[in-house]
């Protein structure tokens, strides 16, 4: 029986599943984890993903090839959520953690960045508002202004002085400032990486950072004619709008993302 051809963009839900369902064995399907697999909170360490994620992720690794987590969580943080998923790849840090053979293995050219993260984090803890939630991950600084919008330009030019004085590299988000090492590594290089064997792939994500996967998917599609990618946004009222314009596809929430797994694996 022949196989479905790869459909061109933009596509439809029902095209991108019919060739899925035909590749399955050489299909990978990655995620970012807050605003996809989870809601995004006010609190990130309340971060919880939906009920229905575990279960629908499990049955997905059952049925391709691959399935991976890419987030600016670190992995254990991810580890804590999915700890019983065990066909289900973790990447922490935008790639700078992975989950390797039942062990964190880090970038070694972040390694020495560690102390400087730290320090950076009691700094902040000392100069911003009180208000502004850090969020300290080993190999990186995360300055959440959600729950006080009006801080935004301070803790913007705050976090750029604190790059420009250290050496260290910005990542915008939704409502907030992350400060990282220098090392080349971020959420489209994983998908480069992550989809040089594969037939197709499947990326969702909802924040600025994820564009550079959706980037890659397209990247992978112009020098191979037979890949097919399909990146997948989740709306939300801070990013979505710059988001969804770079997406083949958009969902309206974590918990739609589940119901949308769950319907296309019907197709397998």
């Amino acid at each position: 029986m022949a196989q479905t051809p790869r459909p061109t963009h933009p596509l439809s839900i029902d095209e991108a599943w019919a060739f899925t369902a035909d590749h399955a064995s050489s299909t990978t399907f990655f995620f970012d984890f807050d605003g996809v697999l989870s809601p995004v909170t006010d609190d990130p360490d309340a971060s919880q993903p939906v009920s229905a994620v575990p279960g629908v992720l499990e049955r997905l690794a059952e049925s391709v090839q691959r399935v991976a987590i890419v987030s600016a969580r670190p992995v254990s943080f991810l580890r804590s959520r999915f700890a019983s998923l065990e066909r289900v790849d973790l990447y922490g840090l935008y790639g700078l953690e992975v989950w390797h053979e039942g062990q964190v293995v880090t970038e070694p050219a972040a390694e020495p960045w560690v102390p400087a993260m730290a320090e950076l984090a009691e700094r902040a803890r000392a100069e911003l508002p009180s208000s502004i939630l850090i969020e300290y991950k080993r190999l990186s600084v995360a300055l959440h202004y959600r729950t006080a919008p009006g801080e935004a330009s301070t803790v913007e030019r705050w976090g750029h002085e604190q790059a420009e004085r250290l050496g260290l590299r910005i990542q915008a988000g939704r409502m907030v400032v992350e400060l990282k090492p220098p090392v080349d590594q971020d959420k489209g290089m994983v998908i480069t990486e992550g989809v040089r064997n594969a037939g197709c792939a499947w990326y969702f994500g909802d924040d600025m950072s994820d564009i550079k996967a959706f980037d890659a998917l397209r990247a992978r599609e112009a020098v191979d004619p037979a890949f097919f990618g399909v990146a997948v946004a989740v709306a939300n009222p801070e990013t979505g709008a710059e988001v969804s314009s770079a997406a083949d596809l958009t969902l309206e929430s974590p918990d739609e993302v589940a119901s949308f797994l769950s319907r296309g694996l019907e197709r397998f």
